[in-house]
């Protein structure tokens, strides 16, 4: 397996498979080739045999000097239980602290169980919100209506 910085080019092979890797749930209007041009130095592409098999599309926060934040992650489901994804984060937080980053922010919908056990899983804890879904704290309508999310942050130490 190799893991790369994405590029431009890239955007064109992991488009049309993010529907697929969500189970059919329209997710592709939610990664825009920009991230693809403009975070290279923070996003990552997973190849094994010449074939794509996972990314992860993070950025460094303008706003917020000692943050990170990681937009979107996708693993092939041929690839998932095998650290692929542990492997991405892994490479993003080295990534944010070089460049003196310490916390790192994320989001996931509530019906996706899988992201939310995932994240627990590596360290990071699920911010209040203003209500609860099956004992998870979720923030309504936080990305427009009807769009629910749950908001994670990770403190880094010195080991990651």
């Amino acid at each position: 397996m190799e893991i790369h910085k994405v590029k431009g080019s890239d955007y064109y092979l992991v488009s049309p498979l993010i529907n697929e890797w969500w189970g059919g749930r329209n997710m592709a209007d939610k990664l825009l080739k920009l991230f693809f041009d403009h975070f290279t130095n923070t996003s990552f592409v997973a190849e094994k045999d010449g074939n794509l098999i996972g990314f992860l599309i993070g950025f460094l926060s303008q706003s917020h000097p000692n943050e990170a934040y990681i937009h979107f992650v996708g693993v092939s489901p041929d690839h998932r239980k095998c650290s692929l994804g542990k492997h991405l984060y892994n490479q993003f937080f080295k990534v944010a602290q070089q460049n003196g980053r310490n916390i790192v922010r994320c989001i996931t919908s509530p019906v996706n169980k899988g992201s939310i056990a995932f994240h627990t899983k590596m360290g990071f804890a699920i911010e209040e919100g203003d209500k609860k879904v099956d004992d998870i704290w979720v923030n309504k309508d936080y990305d427009g209506p009807d769009q629910d999310r749950v908001l994670f942050v990770k403190y880094l130490t010195e080991q990651e």
